[in-house]
């Protein structure tokens, strides 16, 4: 368990030192999307029939921060390792498979958690946070963590350059993120388009998020739940079954 401790203090130092560019930069972020969105929108929208706009953003930003941030912190360490060479020292460890996947993927959850809190409390000084379940939200925003730092460590395994890692976020991340209801409720849109957002596994994290929030999503909080658990459950075994062949790890 030593070595486990190690590796995770490792990974979780690594983010923290450039605790501005990792973990403010995104907060900031978001908070611009929140100020942006509810200027423009606020006053011409209400969600869930008496909820206002602004306050219907924070959860989803809230999400899709931790999203981001958890794929970004597994994925970049593990890239970074590759490239530079350095991951030989950590193969060479006396860690077990199922210790190197929890320490990459518990230092993307802290990470991810850290931003999404972050964010969470900047907010409180510009609108009030309603909580019906404040546990079902911390509940979802971990599951989310989990689940894209388990993706993180896949697409960083995959990756053999910086181009393919940065494709990887840009056409299957960033887009997933963003078409999950961040930013509208999926019962706004045409029946084609609903069908498509419910083949999204990030829309039930942040569908789940909101139900913590305001005591009502667009579908079932359980079938959210349900998703949530079979993605982490898809995503970590790939990521453990890499990491025990030692796929594109050992050559």
């Amino acid at each position: 368990m030593n070595a486990l401790r190690t590796l995770f203090g490792k990974e979780v130092l690594r983010f923290w030192k450039v605790w501005l560019q990792t973990v403010a930069a995104p907060v900031i972020s978001s908070l611009l999307y929140l100020v942006i969105f509810s200027h423009a929108i606020a006053g011409h929208l209400v969600v869930y029939g008496s909820v206002p706009y602004t306050s219907f953003l924070i959860p989803g930003l809230a999400m899709m921060s931790v999203l981001q941030n958890a794929f970004a912190n597994s994925s970049s360490s593990l890239i970074q390792s590759k490239i530079t060479g350095n991951l030989v020292f950590v193969l060479l460890s006396p860690l077990e498979p199922w210790q190197l996947f929890l320490g990459y993927v518990g230092a993307s959850v802290v990470r991810g958690l850290f931003v999404g809190c972050g964010l969470l409390l900047a907010t409180a000084w510009f609108v009030p946070l309603q909580w019906h379940d404040p546990l079902w939200s911390l509940l979802f925003m971990v599951l989310g963590a989990s689940m894209l730092g388990s993706l993180g460590v896949v697409a960083g395994i995959w990756a053999e350059k910086f181009d393919q890692m940065a494709a990887f976020q840009n056409f299957i991340i960033v887009p997933a993120t963003f078409l999950s209801g961040v930013f509208y409720s999926v019962t706004t849109l045409p029946p084609f388009w609903v069908a498509v957002s419910r083949l999204n596994p990030f829309f039930y994290l942040v569908d789940g998020m909101r139900y913590g929030f305001f005591g009502v999503s667009d579908v079932s909080p359980w079938t959210c739940l349900g998703a949530a658990l079979l993605g982490n459950l898809v995503c970590a075994g790939l990521a453990w079954n890499w990491i025990r062949r030692g796929y594109k790890l050992r050559n």
